[in-house]
């Protein structure tokens, strides 16, 4: 009665007998690969063609367990007994299956990061990593990430216990060695870029001796700053610094713009007096070269020439002037004004003729009044007339 029978249970009939039930296999086992009837034992013919072809079986999917793929950028290293055998390149291959040989897979174009001073984040801090003693004896707080990548599978695996922790012990290590080296305004501000790069070939220098397999590609400072207790007065510090320099620049561009105007004035000046020089120098020689000239027609006509520099010189004053005094008579004490500007304007064409009067200049002039030569304007002028035409020679 087989155990899915509903009634079975119901009946007063015992559970099936095992031993009947291995029978009827071992006898379907035989007339499947061709031992003997259904009710006979094992024979001879089912133990060797049997086994053998599960044997057989068994062995292919033993073989075929040994192939694997290797993706781009990846490499197999295949162990025989533990032991490194070869390096497989990407594609497709096969090794002798375990427990012979066994593969691990290393990816070499995958960028690693390593964090030192912090975890994750810059704010969850690693103390005890990233406060560091520079030169001058201040600390700095200092958090960075080494970036690299595995240029050799079998060192990474082989040579180092853990080659990635190793990564971060040497670059801790390395930049303690820079900052301690350096002083503390250096590793903040303006040396940020030099120190990374120092740190950079020092950590892979430092790892192809320990041959680890590892190719740095990068050190990037991700926080440098002083410990937070002094944050506040470094702060201060760093802006007083900062006022220093715009307070230098301002008066450096001051001095800047000041100077060349200065300098440019100077040069003006000095030209200017230059020239100032040149034309008294011209003047002078000019006026002596006159001179000596005037001396020589003086020497051949003493009266003429001395006439003739007598009205240069009045022609030169009476130009600059609008009002002339003229004595009228000889030995008295009466003067005649001469409106010149009136008289010019009375000669130009289209204007008025105002008459002017001529007013006496001094008291002296009324007791003359009972001159007949003086009494009218007319005949004092004719007489001064009369007068320089006597004097000419």
């Amino acid at each position: 009665m087989a155990w899915n029978d509903p009634q079975w249970g119901k009946k007063n009939e015992g559970p099936p007998d095992l031993d009947e039930l291995w029978k009827k296999f071992n006898a379907k086992l035989n007339t499947l690969f061709g031992g003997g009837s259904a009710g006979g034992s094992n024979t001879p013919g089912f133990n060797a063609g049997g086994l053998g072809i599960i044997a057989a079986v068994i062995v292919a999917i033993w073989l075929a367990s040994g192939f694997y793929i290797v993706d781009t950028g990846e490499r197999g290293v295949v162990l025989r007994f533990g032991k490194f055998i070869e390096t497989t390149q990407p594609g497709p291959n096969w090794h002798l299956p375990m427990p012979i040989e066994s593969v691990q897979v290393v990816n070499i174009e995958q960028v690693r990061t390593v964090e030192v001073g912090y975890r994750n984040n810059v704010k969850s801090k690693m103390l005890k990593e990233s406060l560091m003693l520079t030169d001058d004896e201040n600390i700095v707080d200092i958090q960075f990430a080494v970036q690299y990548t595995l240029k050799d599978p079998e060192d990474y695996l082989f040579s180092n216990r853990s080659a990635d922790d190793a990564v971060r012990q040497v670059a801790e290590s390395v930049m303690s060695e820079i900052v301690g080296k350096s002083q503390m305004d250096y590793v903040l501000y303006e040396g940020r870029a030099d120190v990374a790069a120092r740190a950079t070939k020092n950590i892979q220098d430092a790892l192809d001796r320990y041959k680890t397999g590892i190719s740095v590609s990068k050190v990037t400072l991700q926080n440098a700053q002083p410990p937070q207790e002094v944050q506040a007065a470094f702060d201060d510090a760093v802006k007083a610094g900062q006022d220093r320099e715009r307070l230098k620049s301002e008066g450096q561009a001051y001095a800047n713009d000041v100077i060349p105007k200065a300098r440019g004035m100077a040069a003006r000046l000095s030209e200017e007096a230059n020239g100032y020089k040149q034309s008294t120098i011209a003047n002078a020689e000019g006026e002596a070269s006159r001179f000596k000239q005037v001396l020589v027609e003086y020497s051949k006509a003493p009266a003429v020439t001395r006439d003739r520099m007598y009205l240069d010189m009045m022609q030169q004053v009476l130009t600059s002037t609008s009002k002339v005094l003229v004595d009228s008579s000889k030995g008295g004490n009466n003067l005649i004004y001469l409106p010149l500007d009136k008289l010019m304007q009375m000669s130009t064409p289209g204007t008025a003729s105002p008459t002017t009067p001529a007013v006496p200049t001094t008291d002296a002039a009324k007791p003359a009044a009972s001159d007949p030569s003086t009494t009218e304007t007319g005949r004092s002028r004719d007489a001064f007339r009369s007068r320089d035409r006597e004097e000419r020679p």
